[in-house]
């Protein structure tokens, strides 16, 4: 069980990762159509930057050794970005098909978040 929950853990976090990294770097250099869906959705072009850096500092955060706490907060913000990109696209009328793209990595970072190993939580004194 434990093994099985491993592989599940590094192959949803490895396509979190790449989905996140791949995104952050579009959306840093405002490439790749993102102009357009930001334009779309009625939120300032510089929030693209904004979003593009943390989720490339999230990325990092998560596949790095240690520092539970810092995981916690970048699964926190990845979760917060991928239901309110999905809640915007739905919010100006878009339909699903525009919003599945947020509703991927939104289920993916939830599986990753979930399946991670002991090492990679938050050690309280009830565990």
């Amino acid at each position: 069980m434990e093994k099985r929950n491993k592989i599940i853990y590094w192959v949803v976090t490895v396509f979190l990762s790449i989905g996140m990294l791949a995104g952050g770097i579009q959306q840093m250099l405002q490439i790749g159509g993102y102009n357009e869906i930001i334009t779309k959705l009625h939120y300032p072009l510089y929030v693209l930057s904004i979003l593009g850096v943390w989720k490339i500092l999230g990325v990092i955060a998560i596949l790095i050794p240690k520092f539970p706490l810092l995981k916690e907060w970048a699964y926190a913000g990845f979760f917060f970005a991928m239901s309110g990109a999905a809640i915007s696209h739905f919010a100006v009328g878009q339909s699903f098909t525009e919003a599945l793209p947020s509703l991927i990595l939104l289920v993916v970072t939830v599986l990753s978040w979930y399946f991670r190993p002991s090492d990679r939580k938050i050690i309280t004194k009830n565990n």
